[in-house]
């Protein structure tokens, strides 16, 4: 009876401590467009969408999305992911019309501030598949996201 508890107890700790951990951990980076425009046109350039996660620092599903499906992508596959933080209303980020705005205003405008949320895009912006928005289910998230890029890739 008592072992049962102690497990029960110890299972527990670990749960509660679990987002603490996730709380704590550093984020890993996916590189920052200083011009959407230009990124998308690097992206082009080698055949692929453009590739947007909107992220906000500290969100653990963000980071699950970056450091499992997104930077891998990125560093295998030749997938040209970028990140942009939701909050940032500081940085200056040139838009797909050349005109400066910030992340967090751009987010506000594609109404893509649910995080984490990916975007593909075209070489002017455009939406070439459908966005992924959170992560609900993470072990069917690899195929969701290979999908898109599918049919981002037919699109350009």
């Amino acid at each position: 009876m008592h072992t049962g508890r102690r497990r029960f107890s110890k299972s527990l700790a670990c749960a509660l401590a679990l987002p603490a951990a996730w709380a704590q951990a550093k984020d890993t980076a996916l590189p920052v467009p200083a011009s959407l425009a230009q990124a998308a046109l690097t992206a082009g350039a080698t055949g692929e969408p453009l590739v947007l996660l909107i992220s906000l620092p500290g969100c653990p599903f963000c980071e699950l999305v970056r450091r499992s499906y997104l930077l891998p992508a990125r560093l295998n596959d030749g997938v040209q992911a970028w990140q942009i933080d939701v909050l940032n209303k500081t940085a200056l980020l040139i838009g797909f019309d050349g005109q400066p705005t910030t992340a967090a205003l751009q987010t506000k405008a594609w109404k893509a501030t649910f995080t984490p949320t990916v975007l593909f895009l075209g070489s002017q912006g455009q939406e070439l598949a459908e966005r992924l928005v959170g992560i609900a289910v993470p072990d069917f998230y690899g195929a969701y996201l290979e999908q898109r890029l599918a049919t981002a890739r037919k699109a350009l």
